[in-house]
């Protein structure tokens, strides 16, 4: 099942760490009943049988709402829970290995810093780019920052769509779409906020907002 511009308009990264003392299963809740459609399961700590347990029951809870449920990185992990597809860095398994072990039908996303490495991915066969980190960010503190420029620069060389990373809050939705965005993915923004039911209901407002306001200037929305 493919993921469309409109489904990523609020695409939930989870973090267990920045959850604290709270349930990760209910922060994921409170984004969907708040209309987030995608979640990106991502676990670094746990052992192989713990992430897969927990990847299972996210999976079965973005099933109620109609979302689409992805696994970071982890391959195996994602088959194992039938995910609908994998999320894959620039140092993961490479696109065609995944793509070949997956086949045609499950979701493949791709970060991507630069045009290069954009125009690279949508070439092999991803479904969707992650760009970033578009802001600097402490949940990815090495990661190199893009920008607004770096992101104009990618939406104008590809035509799949966009889901830009890194440091994105109310405070800089507007500008992050306006720039070619076609969805913000967040991660402390929903699963560190004191509510996250009310952080991710305010991004869905804003994001559909910025996105019928660039709606003459695209086709993608």
């Amino acid at each position: 099942m493919k993921i469309t511009p409109s489904m990523l308009n609020v695409y939930l990264v989870t973090d267990r760490l920045l959850a604290g003392e709270r349930d990760e299963l209910e922060i994921v809740r409170a984004a969907l009943e708040a209309g987030v459609r995608v979640v990106q399961y991502r676990e670094k700590q746990l052992t192989t049988r713990q992430q897969m347990e927990q990847a299972a029951r996210i999976r079965r809870l973005v099933n109620e709402y109609r979302g689409r449920f992805l696994v970071n990185d982890r391959l195996d992990i994602a088959l194992a829970v039938e995910a609908d597809g994998v999320h894959l860095g620039q140092d993961d398994l490479p696109l065609h290995e995944a793509r070949r072990i997956l086949g045609p039908g499950p979701v493949i996303g791709v970060s991507v810093q630069n045009r290069e490495e954009a125009l690279e991915a949508q070439a092999g066969g991803a479904d969707y780019l992650g760009v970033g980190a578009l802001f600097s960010t402490p949940t990815k503190s090495e990661a190199p920052v893009v920008g607004l420029k770096g992101l104009q620069e990618i939406h104008r060389a590809v035509e799949i769509p966009l889901v830009a990373i890194g440091g994105i809050n109310r405070g800089n939705a507007l500008e992050v779409i306006a720039a070619g965005a076609d969805g913000l993915a967040v991660v402390s923004a929903i699963v560190a906020a004191p509510d996250p039911g009310l952080a991710a209901s305010q991004l869905v407002e804003l994001a559909r907002w910025a996105k019928e306001v660039r709606s003459g200037c695209t086709s993608r929305t």
